[in-house]
């Protein structure tokens, strides 16, 4: 079954199915390599938004997951079994809204931004497939936005051409934000009580549009999931890589900026894989306008938080805790030991519960673990609609201020109190994280 709606763009047919509306694959802006998006206004005839869109280029579109050693443990929680397209058009998001919402409903909307290390994902591998927000009253959107060298590269030339260059994946994440609240109530939702939620790089992403004057009056709150404190490690200046994406330009054989525009995606991955340094190369910088270099953090609600077997877990509960303290956030721990492995509580394994997709995975999950994603999905829906996630039949969720100020997600009942620091050193130093 499905359904038509008219928007600002135009008409667009979704597919109905349990009391919500699908609506995949809106191509939200376009943009030619290395320029920076234009976001859609209109489009001809009536959209079909009944399947998913392409996702960036990346890695893993040159070789099959399944085959290595490296990459196996997410493509077997996440992607197995599902087919994927890649394109440099892959500029799209997906739309959930309940069934009945209308222009009138005027409900709140969760803008999720995926992780991957800058590198890999997109908007609707299986964790992030059905999200159960829209039972809840919230509208969610998923985006894709271009990775790697199509989404972080950094040269003179485009710095010549349009004034400033690199964080086009960031542009693209802005552009989709945009995107939602010019076209939103269309589907109803309210462009003016958006939250924007990321976890790993998709948190870093947050933390630096939350501390972007350039996104001012976009978003209202922000969640983000074992990656706040982070961002600012990671970003350089431009001109710092210049250098290093001169080199794959050369190894592309392209000798100029036309040239390398025109060079495959394949081989542009791979030179840029091969060129000494690729391993932070691909990430934000400071352009001046996006990013400065003295950034000031958004008075806005959070929420944040990292997982009891995250990457380096104690050194991201510190840095989380000490983010969440100074802007006076709503901490969270996520320890629940997954069923099917002994991995733990690892990098990741929480979006599971946050989007309520757990019948979409292969583990054994267990009646606890239903419920405590319930749970964890309406302290998330409960902060969407009001800035504070607390709600009737919820554990009270207090901010960090210090002392016992974290919320522990765990095997046994949902409690607000102090984490185990000595449990989490010990994992730091004897538990290998999951490669991603």
């Amino acid at each position: 079954m499905y359904k038509i709606i008219s928007t600002p763009c135009g008409e667009i047919k979704g597919t109905v199915s349990d009391g919500v509306v699908d609506f995949k694959g809106i191509r939200y802006a376009v943009a030619e390599r290395w320029t920076y998006p234009e976001i859609v206004t209109e489009w001809e005839g009536v959209y079909d938004a009944t399947a998913y869109g392409n996702c960036s280029y990346q890695p893993r579109a040159f070789y099959n997951e399944e085959e290595n050693p490296g990459k196996v443990f997410y493509y077997n929680e996440f992607r197995k079994g599902e087919t994927y397209t890649y394109d440099e058009a892959c500029l799209f998001l997906n739309i959930r809204t309940p069934e009945d919402a209308d222009p009138d409903s005027k409900l709140p909307v969760l803008v999720y931004i995926h992780g991957g290390g800058f590198t890999g994902g997109c908007g609707h591998e299986k964790h992030f497939d059905g999200p159960v927000w829209a039972k809840k009253g919230v509208i969610s959107v998923t985006v894709n936005y271009r990775l790697g060298p199509m989404g972080f590269l950094c040269l003179p030339e485009l710095k010549k051409e349009a004034g400033h260059t690199g964080n086009y994946g960031l542009y693209d994440q802005i552009t989709a934000i945009k995107w939602v609240k010019d076209n939103i109530s269309a589907f109803g939702g309210d462009g003016d009580k958006i939250t924007i939620m990321g976890q790993s790089a998709g948190a870093m992403s947050v933390q630096h549009l939350c501390q972007s004057d350039y996104t001012d009056g976009l978003f209202r709150s922000a969640v983000m999931s074992s990656g706040v404190g982070m961002g600012s490690f990671m970003t350089g200046t431009p001109e710092k890589k210049y250098d290093f994406w001169k080199e794959v330009m050369k190894n592309t054989g392209a000798k100029t900026l036309e040239e390398f525009r025109g060079v495959s995606p394949e081989v542009l991955f791979r030179e840029w894989k091969n060129t000494k340094g690729s391993g932070m190369s691909a990430t934000p910088v400071r352009d001046g306008i996006l990013i400065k270099d003295k950034p000031e953090v958004k008075n806005i609600p959070y929420m944040v938080g990292s997982t009891s077997h995250d990457m380096a877990p104690a050194i991201l509960y510190l840095l989380t805790k000490s983010w969440a303290k100074k802007n006076g956030a709503y901490m969270w721990l996520f320890e629940r030991m997954l069923p099917g492995d002994d991995k733990g509580a690892w990098h990741s394994s929480d979006l599971w519960y946050w989007f309520g997709t757990l019948k979409n995975s292969w583990r054994p999950m267990e009646k606890r673990d239903f419920f405590l994603s319930d749970g964890m999905t309406s302290y998330l829906c409960n902060f969407v609609k009001n800035g504070n996630p607390n709600g009737d039949g919820l554990p009270l969720w207090e901010k960090c201020t210090g002392g016992k100020t974290v919320m522990c997600f765990g095997d046994s009942m949902t409690y607000f109190g102090k984490a185990k620091m000595g449990k989490l050193i010990y994992n730091t130093l004897t538990t290998k994280p999951v490669g991603e």
